[in-house]
């Protein structure tokens, strides 16, 4: 008779700059976002990949603050089970370890011996069926106190993952990212596992972890988590963490923090198809190739190319007699970089951020909680931009001081606020914002609305607003 499973409830980590896979992956969208070929993100994979998993009861992710709408687009079309969610929403960036103390403590506050599932969201794994036995062999070890990775069966000499020795569940040592001459000997001997970023323990055993090797992280993760608490009231399923109290957790690993020191701790080895596409080389390795090595997604001609992964958003790419390229072409940005060399993709978007080039942040279509807008052209005291509402959503009541604005209906209905008037406009109509006035953008219909919005203004910068009223919290 097969034992039962156990109650489940996984953890996403979700954010990360994945600056190696610029100029697709920026700031405000990044790694987990990525669609695969199968029109599926990252992000959505591994939501799917968990909520299969027997015995889940409920779905915890924890991102950045900014990124939690469109989170919650990539969830509501996959989540046809109804899966219960919750969210706790970071204020910035601050590794792994202050985000999994808040995870623990989120389950804490109801039930300490829950079972966690720490994922993060941006890995690929092609083996469901060994992927939920590893993790049903996780839970059981967790259950019985130990904090669990998952280590994976290394298939080649690899110089980018951790490893960790092992010998059955026990964890010898953990190893840094190794030489070629290291990782090499490491693959021959069979002994030691890559260090996946995978996680199974129980709330209770990781806040006894947490208080014996990290107490002051431990803190400011259970002052930030109060706070938020206390500032949602009971039954909210969304938590923002305060800026100023999450700022005091130190910035660092669960590895670092926890996993290294503790004498708690196990591993299961696995081979589950395991892929964390840290560059354009690795995304590239699991697509399909042509004759010559050749991987190309969108349009793109090619003569005596060979080796060569090329992917086009909509223009037209021609290349002629290269090899071991990576060739990526997107609204607004071009990369062309040697195949060897695609890790230091990372360099190209520490230059854009040292110049304030906002290029690393942003892409032209831009996610917001109320739809999203693309910027279709800009120039000196201009900018057009196309804006798309969601049925029964809303921008914030706002002004501008800098700019105006003429909007143009192209289909839905509009309702605007425009200084002291409301008035619905229909596709053709339009309307003039002066600099100054309030105004406001909703859609009271069933379906899409789109305008053309054309700005004027000595700045057009996206800081120029004022907010005073907000659905979305933001005012």
């Amino acid at each position: 008779m097969p034992a039962p499973s156990i109650d489940l409830y996984p953890v996403i980590l979700s954010g990360g700059a994945g600056t190696r896979l610029w100029p697709v992956s920026r700031q405000m969208h990044p790694k987990p976002f990525i669609r695969m070929p199968d029109g599926q993100s990252l992000l959505q994979k591994a939501f799917l990949r968990a909520a299969s998993l027997p015995g889940v009861k409920e779905m915890l992710t924890v991102t950045n603050r900014e990124l939690f709408f469109i989170t919650e687009d990539e969830y509501r079309d996959i989540n046809t089970n109804a899966l219960p969610l919750s969210f706790l929403l970071e204020p910035f960036g601050r590794n792994t370890a202050p985000a999994i103390a808040l995870a623990a403590l989120h389950f804490d506050q109801s039930q300490s011996d829950a079972v966690l599932l720490v994922l993060p969201s941006d890995h690929l794994i092609t083996n469901q069926e060994a992927f939920a036995q590893a993790v049903e062999e996780a839970a059981a070890l967790a259950k019985a106190g130990n904090i669990v990775t998952f280590g994976i069966q290394p298939t080649r000499v690899e110089t980018g993952y951790g490893y960790i020795e092992a010998d059955g569940h026990k964890v010898k040592r953990f190893i840094e990212k190794p030489s070629f001459e290291n990782a090499s000997q490491y693959f021959e001997s069979g002994n030691y596992l890559w260090n996946s970023g995978m996680f199974c323990f129980t709330a209770k055993t990781m806040l006894e972890e947490l208080r014996q090797h990290a107490p002051e992280l431990l803190e400011s993760a259970e002052a930030s988590y109060q706070k938020a608490r206390k500032a949602a009231g009971e039954g909210l399923t969304s938590l923002e963490l305060d800026p100023e109290t999450f700022g005091a957790a130190p910035d660092i690993s669960i590895d670092y923090a926890v996993i290294e020191k503790s004498e708690k701790v196990a591993v299961v080895a696995c081979d589950i198809g395991w892929n964390d596409i840290g560059s354009w080389k690795a995304f590239s390795e699991i697509q399909p190739s042509d004759d010559a090595g050749n991987q190309i997604m969108g349009r793109a001609q090619i003569h005596d190319v060979a080796n060569c992964f090329i992917q086009s958003d909509g223009r037209m790419i021609g290349a002629v007699g290269v090899t071991d390229l990576v060739i990526i072409d997107t609204a607004d940005a071009v990369l062309v970089a040697s195949k060897e060399r695609a890790q230091d993709v990372k360099q190209i978007v520490g230059q854009l951020k040292a110049s304030e080039d906002e290029v690393h942040k942003l892409h032209r279509t831009v996610h917001r909680p109320w739809g999203t807008y693309t910027v279709l052209e800009e120039g000196p005291r201009f900018k057009i931009k196309r804006i798309l509402v969601k049925p029964g959503a809303s921008l914030s009541l706002q002004m501008h001081h800098q700019r105006s604005e003429h909007w143009v209906v192209v289909s839905g209905q509009a309702l605007v606020v425009n200084g002291d008037h409301e008035f619905t406009l229909n596709a053709n109509e339009s309307t003039y914002i002066p600099a100054e006035h309030q105004h406001r953008l909703a859609n009271p219909g069933d379906k899409d609305l789109v305008i053309i919005e054309v700005q004027c203004g000595d700045y057009l910068g996206e800081d120029d607003i004022v907010r005073f009223d907000d659905h979305y919290g933001r005012s």
